[in-house]
């Protein structure tokens, strides 16, 4: 059976400002509907990914910044630190272990993020 993962519930307190901080990050706003009251449907993708993120109104029971340990994989630890500092975006300095480079970043609730950049994945 061949499944895809393309949509991940990221809980959010302000869904403006939440907006507002992933596309500092580089993420593409692809959808921002309100479908009825008490429901609004925000999607944003990070750029050349297959999967999403979904946060808005009535989306997830999950409390805001309960998300912990998104990981995305990036191609250069560096330059994902610099672009992020230069956004406005506090992340940590690339941390090189075994497995990979990381940097790591939380949004304004708290939900967190690592970046990996894999050795030798081209």
């Amino acid at each position: 059976m061949e499944m895809k993962l393309e949509l991940v519930p990221v809980p959010v307190s302000d869904v403006d400002r939440a907006i507002r901080f992933y596309q500092k990050v580089g993420f593409n706003l692809d959808h921002d509907h309100k479908v009825k009251e008490g429901l609004r449907f925000v999607q944003l993708t990070p750029k050349g990914s297959a999967c999403s993120i979904v946060i808005g109104e009535g989306i997830t029971q999950m409390a805001p910044g309960s998300q912990k340990g998104l990981q995305m994989v990036i191609k250069d630890a560096q330059a994902a630190y610099d672009e992020l500092t230069a956004s406005g975006i506090e992340a940590t300095k690339p941390e090189t272990m075994p497995w990979g480079t990381f940097v790591y970043f939380s949004d304004p609730d708290g939900n967190t993020w690592a970046l990996q950049a894999i050795p030798n994945r081209a």
